[in-house]
């Protein structure tokens, strides 16, 4: 089993950027898919990036060109660099893990982000 644990969110003014973490523990997150998802108050839950274990990634239509996900595998770390925030990317933040092998998830606690107008 792999253990996520996210960190970064927070308060940020529409137009400004944040860095979110996933740290990994308890396994190496190289045999795994990681991504990240995230719920707003009232919406479904929806996937926002993800990058397989070659690196290939995949963003949202909606955070194309703002959102980048990237890996270290070395580190057990996986980190979300969210630029031109706007208030409609408020949510709770959650990185998981995925693998295609046992199709099993494993999700970390989430992390608020606050984007204010």
């Amino acid at each position: 089993q792999v253990q996520l644990v996210e960190s970064g969110g927070g308060l940020v003014h529409a137009g400004g950027s944040l860095r979110l973490s996933c740290l990994a523990s308890g396994s190496s997150i190289e045999i795994y898919t990681m991504a990240w998802s995230r719920q707003a108050p009232g919406k479904q839950r929806e996937s926002v990036a993800t990058i397989t274990r070659g690196g290939s990634t995949w963003t949202l239509d909606s955070v194309r060109g703002r959102f980048t996900i990237s890996r270290d595998n070395a580190k057990n770390l996986v980190t979300l660099q969210m630029n031109s925030l706007s208030p409609d990317d408020t949510a709770v933040y959650s990185c998981y893990a995925y693998s295609p092998h046992v199709d099993t998830y494993y999700w970390g606690q989430g992390t608020q982000v606050i984007v204010s107008s």
